[in-house]
């Protein structure tokens, strides 16, 4: 009976071997991604369901609403399943979260990469992020309308062309039956265009001067060009379908306005190639789109290009489990290798520098190239250097729309006073 038993436990354990051999592998980990692009949104909860149906892995996309990004992070990273995937976009943000960040240095993820431009190191060389997608923005053009208004592309050169485009469509808006700009609006979904994206004319024309300066963020700034600035913002307000004092409530919605041709010029960026042209889940289908470069009456601007960079750079949570580092890792590595998912991403970031990512067919970004290749100077993203970002940009927004409701030398003058002193408030505020 005995010899029995033995042989009837040894046959389970062996079945059990044969079962355990013959069992698949489990998936083990989570991604929990905190995705910065409110615009990718979409896209992206389609990478993430094909993803974990392909593997098992849960992959969780929860997006932060615009301008809202820091604080949603600082909340998420004090909870109990805090975000695996994040974005440190810039230096500043490096001071920031270097210690929640993973050294990426001989991943296969960074491994992938085709530059080395767009990743960020802290003080002792870790590599803390890389860049995910990189971008240009500018004014967008449609060139059409600008056909239809008397003009060609080449008609604009500097910011004195662009001006008397400008307001001569202006002038005929009624009977062209479309205006110069788009809406300005400051509401949190806009805003940005313009204390962001905007200001970087003069943050980069003022390192420029002085690059050793610049280097790092530094603790102050002199607004050498804020007239320039001025000179940009007056054309856009002032020469389009909606009053400025209208524009701090917000409620407009400028790509509709372009991509309805309400307009001929929006500012914004190469990630709204996608929906104006209709490739990926676009839904406007214009076909003659150009960009050109903040000409803002600066000396040599006939030779300024695009303002090309990026702050979308993945992160993965050092303090994350061993196996959530590691699901995080393979997730990254997946999305810029499969062909699928690497063409879905391609058509909405535009561009991913990595080796065995779909091709881009973002003419914004092909812009970009030509003016560097007919040797004009790149416009780089010195606006990512703002510190304290949120809180700089607010106080911002709050002295623009004392100015659009009443555009007075003084209120302008508040307008600078945020710009400039502003800065080292929040440079301050940033790091004691």
């Amino acid at each position: 009976m005995k010899k029995f038993l033995s042989f009837v436990l040894a046959l389970v354990m062996a079945l059990a071997l044969v079962a355990c051999g013959q069992k698949k592998d489990t998936a083990s980990g989570r991604v929990f991604w905190l995705n910065f692009k409110p615009e990718a949104d979409a896209t992206l909860q389609k990478i993430a369901e094909m993803y974990t149906k392909e593997t098992g892995v849960p992959v969780t996309v929860q997006t932060a609403a615009s301008g809202t990004y820091n604080e949603t992070l600082t909340s998420a990273m004090d909870k109990e399943a805090p975000p695996t995937l994040f974005v440190v976009g810039n230096q500043a943000a490096v001071g920031t979260w270097g210690d929640y960040c993973y050294d990426l240095t001989g991943t296969k993820i960074a491994g992938e990469l085709n530059t080395d431009a767009y990743n960020l190191y802290d003080a002792n060389g870790k590599l803390c992020s890389i860049g995910y997608c990189y971008e240009c923005y500018g004014i967008i053009v449609n060139k059409d309308l600008l056909k239809k208004a008397g003009y060609e592309l080449t008609d604009i050169k500097n910011f004195d062309t662009l001006k008397a485009v400008a307001e001569d469509i202006h002038k005929r808006a009624g009977e062209l039956g479309f205006d110069a700009f788009t809406s300005s609006s400051m509401s949190d979904d806009s805003s940005w265009r313009f204390t962001g994206h905007l200001a970087n004319l003069e943050y980069y024309y003022e390192s420029k001067d002085d690059p050793a300066a610049w280097k790092t963020c530094p603790a102050s700034i002199k607004g050498t060009y804020m007239q320039n600035y001025k000179n940009l913002w007056d054309l856009y307000i002032n020469n389009s379908a909606v009053a400025p004092s209208t524009l701090a409530a917000g409620g407009y919605d400028a790509q509709a306005e372009f991509g309805k041709e309400k307009a001929v010029f929006y500012q914004n960026g190469s990630w709204e190639w996608a929906a104006l042209t209709g490739t990926g889940d676009g839904q406007y289908g214009l076909d003659n789109l150009s960009m050109i470069p903040f000409y803002c009456g600066v000396a040599g601007e006939e030779k300024a290009g695009l303002n090309c960079g990026t702050e979308n750079c993945w992160a993965v949570n050092a303090k994350a489990s061993k196996e959530d580092i590691n699901a995080t890792l393979d997730f990254m590595y997946w999305m810029v290798t499969n062909t699928e998912a690497s063409k879905m991403l391609v058509n909405e970031f535009a561009v991913m520098p990595y080796k065995q990512a779909a091709e881009s067919a973002c003419g914004f970004l092909a812009d970009a190239n030509a003016y560097t290749a007919a040797g004009n100077y790149v416009m780089p993203w010195v606006t990512n250097f703002q510190p304290n970002v949120d809180a700089y940009r607010a106080a911002l927004v709050s002295a623009m729309n004392q100015y659009d409701n009443d555009p007075t030398d003084a209120n302008w003058e508040k307008v600078k006073t945020a710009f400039v002193d502003g800065w080292a408030v929040q440079y301050k505020a940033a790091n004691g």
